[in-house]
């Protein structure tokens, strides 16, 4: 089952979800102006409806005209855009993104994807899409198009397959309200590389309105263990640099990080397969992308409260 960009589009004006490629993760789409189409999505993947939805669009001129973009949000558009990182700017247009999208909140998250699957169906559509990831909620995102199709391939009408996703890890999000940036999800994009455009950042006070905050989330069945050393007794190991744990398991044999994020999400979905006890995870770095995967990892394991 796979659909082109413009049949994808199609399905999006009828007021339909459909399976959107990413470059972070595969995205469950929907008409962002739609209230019945976005309700749709919370449906399929029982998600809260506290919980923002970012939009994505096919170009910062389309980010602008439903964002209000300050100086410094144009500079990390211009740095990052396309790419894996969403802002949150004060809401522009509220009827091209509904209510129930951004949460009731005054602000909007924008997103200009890097995949050149999701900007041609985003081309073809000619508005906002939000596409939370297409798993259901608190479970490990799809970064593979078969995980994406198990996961909610049953809601949709559409679906793309773009391949294996990349970075592997969902977008960076920035909140750049009232002249201050703040990180409120780590991402592909860094912390450091932020600060090279920006300066430093300010404390990250609003969390509410990013996803992906949930205390447990990124979830496999099996219980996740961080930081250990070795599996216990009907444990998985995914391990993580030279010459830990079994190769085939492992994150990253030569200790690359962006090698770790694509396929965090992949083995530990294919470690809940095998029907472990539990998952246990080596040690990675904290810094620069490690921030990222550890962040996964923590709330993985619910270790965040």
């Amino acid at each position: 089952m796979s659909e082109t960009p413009d049949q994808a589009a199609e399905a999006l004006r009828r007021g339909e979800l459909i399976l959107l490629p990413t470059e972070t993760v595969y995205g469950l789409g929907a008409d962002a102006g739609n209230p019945e189409a976005v309700a749709k999505i919370f449906e399929a993947k029982g998600r809260p409806r506290f919980n923002p939805l970012i939009s994505h669009v096919a170009d910062a001129v389309a980010a602008e005209s439903i964002g209000a973009f300050d100086d410094k949000a144009r500079a990390l558009a211009e740095a990052f855009w396309p790419g894996p990182m969403t802002l949150v700017t004060p809401v522009k247009d509220v009827r091209r993104v509904c209510d129930l999208a951004r949460a009731g909140l005054d602000s909007v998250a924008i997103r200009v994807p890097g995949h050149a699957g999701a900007r041609s169906v985003l081309a073809a559509f000619d508005g906002p899409v939000v596409a939370p990831s297409a798993n259901r909620s608190g479970r490990p995102s799809p970064t593979t198009f078969a995980d994406a199709v198990e996961e909610t391939g049953f809601a949709v009408a559409a679906a793309v397959d773009g391949g294996d996703c990349p970075v592997g890890l969902e977008s960076t999000v920035i909140s750049v309200l009232g002249g201050a940036v703040s990180l409120l999800r780590p991402g592909a994009v860094t912390r450091a590389e932020i600060e090279a455009v920006v300066g430093p950042l300010a404390d990250g006070g609003e969390g509410h309105r990013s996803p992906g905050r949930l205390t447990l989330h990124y979830a496999p069945d099996a219980p996740v263990r961080i930081e250990a050393v070795e599996a216990r007794d009907g444990e998985l190991l995914l391990g993580f640099g030279p010459g830990v744990g079994d190769p085939r398991w492992s994150l990253s044999p030569s200790g690359d990080l962006r090698e770790a994020a694509a396929n965090l999400f992949r083995l530990l979905r294919e470690a809940d397969r095998t029907r472990p006890v539990g998952i246990a995870v080596s040690p990675l770095p904290t810094e620069g992308l490690g921030e990222a995967i550890n962040d996964r990892l923590r709330r993985a394991a619910g270790h965040i409260g």
